[in-house]
């Protein structure tokens, strides 16, 4: 009818099947896991797992919110930065 369509969801994340790439990507490892380790099923609850301690974990955040919240608690080594000062620096002089 109409000439031209306009999305009604601009703001709506890309999905792989009922995901998001990073749900799929939390639950796409431990079932490769599970599969090239030939423990299928183990590989298939603990993707599930993941995919349910992750959606609680984001509770309607962003990627970025759970990158913050790992840059805060992991060690300084683990992201690599090298412009961003070590989380375990509480008070900056300067």
């Amino acid at each position: 009818m109409d000439r031209y369509a306009i999305p009604k969801h601009l703001d709506d994340p890309e999905l792989i099947g009922f995901w998001t790439l990073d749900e799929f990507i939390i639950m796409f490892v431990p079932f490769l896991w599970g599969v090239l380790s030939q423990h299928i099923i183990i590989g298939l609850v603990s993707a599930i797992g993941a995919w349910f301690v992750y959606r609680k974990a984001k509770a309607g955040r962003s990627i970025s919110w759970i990158l913050h919240v790992a840059y805060w608690h992991l060690p300084g080594s683990f992201f690599g930065l090298k412009v961003a000062p070590p989380s375990h620096v509480r008070v900056m002089a300067g």
